[in-house]
């Protein structure tokens, strides 16, 4: 469990909080979609989780981030990376290697895993990714989406319980972006990874993610289940979330006295929702 209490966190020469009074309590096995406009506090929350933040990253730290009861600010990033797994938004400063083969022994070698595992553990991270064909290539040869997964790769041979990711589609086209959150959604069910995940993308985290996590000017406006969240839509534009049109239109009809049953988050659930007010 990772459990933020009362966080609060400015950068050094900062005149501002970038995280102000966070308080956050993520359960093994969650997939939490992490949310809000540019300057939110997004990356920076993430930075806290993984103990970038205040390792690499300091200035004024208060309160707490615990994983499994350890507290972050007591343990460095290294000692946590076996249980947080990070990708970057800017998947091309992650890669150290060449070659994917590599790219994943890197991770492997560097945290001494015994040899005879080194060969199992690559081969089926690859496998769970569906890009064993890729052992050989070069990462310049890659793709945006296949990098991505060599990444997501490269981390799950370390079997970490957590998979922390920012903005993994932010330079992927819309079937790239679904293929990696179907992905996200395989490996949170098979294997019970808790999933982080900052994104833009609402539609994404309202189709895949379980819970969501709002972020406005450094703090949490809004947490809970994705649909409950998603009855908000009007407070969520307020702060610059343009929510999808279903959710919209539904969140309008209840506020009218229409007895919909739920808000809609998805076009599968609009069309029942219309065929049932057409034939109701």
């Amino acid at each position: 469990m990772i459990k933020i209490e009362n966080l609060t966190f400015k950068y050094r020469n900062s005149k501002k909080n970038a995280l102000e009074n966070i308080d956050l309590i993520i359960e093994d096995g969650d997939f939490v979609g992490i949310i809000g406009k540019g300057g939110a506090g997004k990356s920076t929350l993430t930075y806290a989780i993984n103990g970038i933040i205040p390792h690499h990253y300091q200035g004024d730290y208060y309160g707490s981030v615990k994983i499994d009861g350890d507290d972050t600010f007591d343990k460095n990033p290294s000692e946590l990376s076996l249980k947080i797994g990070s990708v970057l938004q800017d998947i091309d400063s992650q890669m150290v290697s060449s070659v994917v083969e590599d790219e994943i022994l890197y991770g492997l070698e560097n945290f001494a895993i015994p040899k005879d595992e080194v060969e199992q553990r690559l081969s089926s991270s690859l496998k769970e990714l569906g890009i064993s064909s890729l052992r050989y290539r070069t990462i310049e040869s890659l793709s945006g989406g296949q990098k991505q997964k060599v990444a997501i790769a490269a981390i799950l041979a370390l079997r970490p319980k957590v998979l922390l990711l920012d903005e993994p589609t932010s330079e992927l086209d819309p079937k790239s972006s679904v293929q990696i959150f179907q992905l996200l959604r395989e490996l949170n069910k098979k294997h019970g990874i808790t999933i982080i995940v900052v994104e833009q993308k609402i539609m994404l985290l309202s189709e895949f993610a379980e819970k969501l996590a709002v972020m406005s000017e450094g703090k949490i406006v809004l947490n809970g289940k994705v649909r409950d969240v998603m009855k908000h839509s009007s407070e969520l534009e307020s702060i610059g979330i343009n929510c999808p049109r279903v959710v919209t239109l539904s969140n309008r009809l209840i506020d009218r006295g229409v007895d919909i049953g739920k808000v809609c988050i998805n076009l599968d659930e609009a069309e029942v929702m219309a065929r049932g007010l057409i034939h109701g």
